[in-house]
């Protein structure tokens, strides 16, 4: 094994996929790309690190309330420019051609581009440490895409896409929720 900086070691363990939150601040709809997103439990609670230094963060703590919308591989550019670009001063719906359906709890959009939208409330947010505590209220995936594949942010400009799965339902029944 070959050693490497502890500033790097995230890069060993990035957690889920890219998303894309949506929010909505009473005036406009905007949109943040999140490479931290996590499960915290089988009842759709999860988590995503952001704070003040993204211009959405704002309406996301205003409102409390977001949409976490799920891209494919194949909107891997979108999701960059989405993410290197500020709401503050551009219409992101507009530059990327992003097609914004009404959500059914939330006033943030979902996103049609996207496999899958969660509506959520904000439950907490953990200052310290850019973490928000979301709680899931209706999900809708799209299985009608051609591309299924999620994306994952290595942290360090590389990506990559969800590949072949392996099904091992039956060996971990005893640990899933019914219904999975």
């Amino acid at each position: 094994m070959k050693r490497i900086k502890l500033s790097r070691a995230f890069t060993l363990i990035e957690p889920g996929p890219v998303t894309l939150v949506t929010t909505h601040d009473g005036r406009n709809p905007n949109v943040m790309t999140i490479t931290w997103t996590m499960v915290l439990d089988f009842s759709g609670r999860i988590a995503i690190t952001t704070g003040p230094w993204n211009h959405s963060f704002l309406a996301l703590r205003d409102t409390r309330e977001c949409v976490v919308a799920i891209p494919t591989a194949d909107m891997i550019d979108t999701v960059i420019g989405i993410g290197t670009c500020s709401g503050a001063d551009t219409d992101k719906f507009a530059k990327f051609d992003l097609t914004p359906k009404r959500a059914k709890h939330v006033a943030a959009p979902l996103l049609g581009n996207c496999l899958a939208n969660i509506e959520c409330r904000v439950e907490e947010i953990i200052e310290p440490h850019g973490i928000v505590i979301l709680e899931s209220l209706a999900a809708w995936r799209d299985d009608t895409r051609k591309e299924q594949r999620m994306l994952h942010a290595v942290g360090d400009g590389t990506f990559i896409a969800d590949g072949r799965r392996f099904d091992r339902k039956a060996m971990m029944a005893s640990k899933l929720p019914g219904g999975l």
